[in-house]
């Protein structure tokens, strides 16, 4: 470190501390490339009264959607609910310009649904959880079945 700088390890990090950092690395990779179509994708799951109990949230990002969460409730577990919500974001996904999609998923998780909808395995972390694993996963559009 230099006289100018120095570490600081905050109890309760801010926000402000995050979006400080996300604004830098924004401004670095702006000068090699643009970040395409972004923003956030959802296809929701409601149920009879119009609440939420599951589906897909996303966001776009250099032309990949970036599936961060896909629940569905055990109950419709097994009866395609999951597929469609997949392929309606994935549909949605390139209708925005996307080439593809990436996730992660844990090892007690969803890695054979996904991979029985066209997705890749393309790197593990194993004891992630402890005594498990955490996989990423990808698709490409114009490569699926």
């Amino acid at each position: 470190m230099n006289d100018e700088l120095r570490l600081v390890v905050p109890d309760a990090p801010s926000d402000a501390d995050r979006d400080a950092i996300l604004a830098g690395l924004i401004a670095f990779n702006r000068t090699h490339v643009e970040p395409g179509p972004t923003g956030p994708l959802a296809v929701l799951l409601k149920d009879e009264d119009g609440s939420t109990v599951g589906g897909l949230w996303g966001s776009a990002l250099f032309e990949w959607l970036r599936i961060e969460l896909l629940f569905v409730p055990e109950r419709w577990r097994g009866s395609a609910v999951g597929s469609a919500i997949l392929r309606e974001a994935e549909a949605l996904a390139a209708s925005r310009g996307c080439i593809g999609a990436s996730l992660d998923t844990y090892s007690f998780q969803a890695r054979g649904f996904y991979e029985k909808r066209g997705y890749s395995l393309v790197g593990t972390i194993g004891d992630c959880p402890p005594g498990g694993a955490r996989h990423f996963l990808q698709k490409r559009f114009d490569q699926a079945a």
